[in-house]
């Protein structure tokens, strides 16, 4: 078989016996999918340290590396915490109560908004201070969002059917989670085809997923282009969700060859199926000015690196473009603590297909750009040009650019930040906004603007806008209004355990400093360091902990979590 052959009769034979399949997952009685996942979580707890090993050999360095616990963030933890959400939420409608709770659901300023996180006991003294938000598309009321949350479980089920993921390459438990939306929220069995740069996650994948295997509900397949084109195409798949880039994505659906943008001007795709995307974008992070103190200039600024420097800055979601007041007294001072974080991290290198051509597109740019650690750390201080390589496309390595924004006021900034994200920056995926908590009092109208006018399906106010990925109740996708010819970050929302529809964005809030510090500057909980800051000195062991306590909580286990993180 040569390099452009595949085995066609071996996915045939897949998408055979997930069509068998669809009728009886559709017909699962809600208990018997509570149970299918309450006995995934043995299997992640069992699993965690081989799965997070993978993921850490994969990258270039040992399962004891200080960058190994972004394996147990991205990995193990995120899966436990997706299933852990949709757990709640089923068992809740298994009890015959409704999906969301009493009181989540509510209009503010004439729009309906709903309050996703925190949901349990354990959320809010684990993650102190953190909450979420969903805001509701204009026009849509409370009681039609009640109404309407978890329709699959409440008498609007979808036809049975096939769906294909093509998984991503970059985080491990991505695709697993798609898997996961696709059957529980969607109603259809799925193929994932593994990306070709996390094939090796398979077997870990179809361990935990042993059950399901069995049952026909999933199948996994390896391959890259070619085994894609065959699976999108094939009459027994039904629906698409994809997971990386607008590229990609314009290659299924209109093609790679010299009649593909003829295609899209006429609206002829080769792909006519419903088709959900994740697609990344170059996202801010934008920096309100105001009064810090020393501690908040390093908090900030290691809260800053992590968004970026996570994953070698290989996320969909990482901060790659820094937006700074031009006349804040604060700008030079906050840029001088990101070097001091980017030249005391560990080396490490881009292990991602294609981004040493990337940085090296940086560095042609950029010349003069500062080389921080290991000499592929890039910060470019000053970017100038809306051309710029860094602001027209996702570099999807490390490199963080900085662009200088006019303002004196943190209103007159605001706006002018707002409207550079919104209309230079390509893609609507997240924002993520650091302001401190005095700033947000005294301007408070401001800050709500910008929130409200951000085009982005998740802004983060004081947390990296990815923890919206992680926490599983938060739906996860663009800001809606894409279309299949301008796919932007793409269409649709993933996890969303409460099952919302017409959804805008998701609104995150974090406490603007760890504890005991926040009680000063305004912003109080009993959260300290987070686990997935790069500075965190005992991340692995607090994720690991946590990883246990997640998969099967219990009072006994909280002492050796709180102990560890407490000592981040």
């Amino acid at each position: 078989m040569n390099s452009t052959t595949i085995d066609t009769a071996a996915l045939d034979r897949v998408l055979g016996e997930l069509r068998d399949g669809a009728r009886s997952w559709a017909e699962a009685p809600l208990a018997e999918r509570i149970g299918l996942l309450e006995r995934l979580m043995p299997r992640i707890r069992d699993g965690a340290a081989e799965l997070a090993a993978a993921g850490a050999a994969a990258k270039g360095y040992g399962p004891d590396s200080p960058w190994a616990a972004e394996d147990w963030a991205g990995g193990p933890w995120a899966l436990a915490q997706n299933i852990s959400a949709r757990l709640h939420v089923l068992r809740r409608l298994a009890a015959g109560r409704e999906p969301l709770p009493p009181g989540a659901v509510h209009e503010a300023g004439g729009r309906t908004r709903v309050d996703v996180f925190p949901v349990t006991g354990w959320d809010t003294l684990l993650l102190s201070g953190f909450s979420a938000q969903v805001r509701i598309r204009p026009g849509v009321g409370a009681d039609q969002v009640r109404d309407r949350a978890a329709g699959q479980y409440r008498g609007h089920a979808r036809p049975a059917g096939v769906a294909l993921v093509l998984g991503a390459g970059n985080v491990a438990a991505m695709t697993a989670v798609d898997i996961l939306h696709q059957l529980y929220s969607e109603g259809r069995v799925v193929v994932a085809k593994m990306n070709p740069v996390n094939a090796y996650l398979r077997p870990h994948f179809e361990r935990i997923f042993a059950e399901y295997l069995e049952r026909g509900w999933v199948r996994f397949v390896d391959g890259g282009a070619a085994e894609g084109t065959y699976l999108t195409t094939h009459d027994s798949v039904d629906a698409l969700h994809i997971t990386g880039s607008d590229r990609t994505h314009d290659a299924i659906v209109w093609g790679a060859d010299d009649r593909a943008a003829q295609r899209r001007r006429d609206d002829t795709p080769l792909v006519d199926k419903p088709f959900t995307s994740e697609l990344g974008g170059v996202s801010p992070c934008i920096v309100v000015p105001g009064r810090w103190s020393a501690a908040d200039f390093r908090f900030q600024a290691e809260h800053i690196v992590t968004s970026k420097m996570n994953n070698s800055g290989h996320n969909c979601i990482a901060s790659q473009i820094l937006v700074l007041p031009r006349t804040w007294d604060g700008t030079e001072r906050l840029l001088d603590e990101i070097r001091d974080v980017l030249r005391a991290l560990p080396a490490r290198t881009d292990y991602y297909p294609g981004a040493r051509q990337r940085l090296t597109a940086v560095l042609r740019a950029h010349p003069g750009a500062e080389r921080h650690a290991d000499g592929c750390r890039l910060l470019v201080p000053d970017v100038t040009d809306h051309d710029d390589v860094l602001i027209t496309g996702e570099v999807f390595a490390s490199a963080l650019g900085v662009v200088r924004l006019p303002g004196d006021t943190p209103a007159a900034f605001l706006r002018h930040a707002v409207d550079f994200a919104n209309s230079t920056l390509p893609g609507t995926l997240g924002a993520t906004l650091v302001v401190h908590p005095r700033t947000e009092r005294a301007h408070p109208a401001a800050v709500e603007s910008a929130v409200a006018d951000l085009r982005y399906g998740t802004v983060g106010i004081n947390t990296w806008s990815a923890l919206g990925f992680l926490l599983g109740y938060t739906p996860w996708g663009a800001h809606p209004g894409h279309t299949r010819q301008a796919i932007g970050s793409g269409i649709g929302f993933v996890n969303n355990a409460f099952m919302i529809e017409d959804i805008e964005k998701t609104v995150l809030r974090a406490p603007f400093a760890p504890a005991p510090r926040g009680l000063f500057t305004g912003s109080p909980s009993l959260s300290p360091r987070p686990p997935y800051f790069v500075t965190n000195r005992t991340a692995r062991t607090t994720l690991q902990r946590l990883t246990r306590f997640t998969t099967a909580p219990a009072l006994a286990k909280l002492p050796a979590v709180l102990a560890s993180a407490l000592r981040g």
